[in-house]
């Protein structure tokens, strides 16, 4: 049974990352803020749970969630510990900044700028380095490159990427060292297939696109798996939709959505096993995937989600799923008790 403390090795780098780890986007006040005690309280929580892998971003309540693991693991031996952070945006003070902007209740007075050049991924690098107050980081993700995101502007900053010397960044900060690991943070699968055309990458954060929910993006795995190309499980509810909020995408759930995890969650019930549960478990059971790194609002959240990840689950569940059309027929399962 896997449990919160196991590690699983990059296969092209002498870096493990524990199995559960904490997304710290709502460190950055995501959708709700947070108070510095319960910010706090929720990372001393996850250091005694036995978390060891944290995954921040300068974009998170812009720049607060940086702020904030950085004062916690100050308090830490630094290899101890792992933290991915991101670099595309820089962070530019700007006192026109509210509360609300881009979902984060009380962001700080900084306003993102999109930069995905060489001198624009050493300077978010290093002003990262400055916020968390470490010497270095260990995994470096290209943070949300892709059409999804930038719709009309993709291939502007897709040659900044390439042309304009963003990929050459990564690759020198990791022979420098500085970084253990580098890849992207990104929302969509296809932009991870054609930079692994341009650049070696060790580890990419894939957030909602393999999950209990939705599977498109397996045959992108399969060939991350073949180039050593390690995943990193990020919104494994979906926004929140496979955990009972019926956000998807950021946004307000579709009504397919919506019927598609009801019967996800009839299934589950019939085997006595909480929907989330099965949403933490099933992507793990992928070869190439390394972690799952849902984030928590608060400490009883936190620990709930742990409860969830290491309850068993009878192997006749995901045969269910797979009978009844619910999860793809070549997607692989956790083993019978896992």
């Amino acid at each position: 049974m896997i449990k919160v403390g196991d590690l699983r090795k990059l296969p092209h780098s002498d870096l493990s990352l524990g199995a559960f780890g904490l997304g710290c986007a709502p460190l950055g006040g995501l959708y709700q803020s947070m108070s510095d005690a319960a910010a706090g309280e929720l990372l001393e929580g996850a250091w005694v749970a036995g978390l060891r892998y944290f995954d921040t971003a300068p974009y998170y309540g812009y720049t607060l969630s940086e702020r904030r693991l950085g004062a916690k693991l100050a308090t830490l031996p630094r290899d101890s510990f792992v933290i991915s952070t991101k670099v595309g945006r820089l962070m530019r003070a700007d006192n026109s900044v509210q509360p609300g902007d881009d979902g984060w209740a009380e962001p700080l007075p900084f306003r993102p700028l999109y930069d995905y050049s060489f001198d624009g991924i050493m300077r978010s690098f290093e002003d990262s380095l400055q916020r968390l107050g470490l010497a270095r980081i260990d995994v470096l993700y290209v943070h949300d490159i892709g059409r999804a995101t930038h719709g009309a502007q993709h291939l502007h900053y897709w040659q900044q990427l390439t042309r304009g010397g963003g990929f050459r960044a990564l690759e020198t900060l990791r022979e420098q060292g500085q970084v253990a690991a580098i890849g992207l943070g990104v929302n969509e699968s296809q932009v991870v297939h054609e930079s692994m055309q341009e650049i070696r990458l060790d580890c990419t954060l894939l957030a909602g696109r393999y999950t209990l929910l939705e599977q498109t993006s397996l045959a992108l795995l399969d060939e991350c798996a073949r180039h050593g190309n390690a995943i990193v499980i990020g919104g494994p509810f979906n926004s929140g939709v496979l955990a009972g909020n019926n956000k998807f995408n950021y946004a307000d759930a579709p009504s397919q959505v919506i019927e598609r995890v009801a019967a996800l969650k009839q299934v589950c019930n019939d085997f006595d096993v909480p929907l989330p549960a099965a949403a933490l478990q099933f992507p793990m059971a992928h070869r190439t995937v390394v972690s799952c790194i849902p984030g928590a609002h608060n400490l009883n959240q936190l620990r709930q989600n742990i409860r969830w990840f290491e309850q068993a689950i009878p192997s006749e569940l995901w045969q269910a799923l797979r009978e009844r059309g619910l999860i793809d027929a070549s997607a692989p399962v956790p083993p019978s008790g896992a």
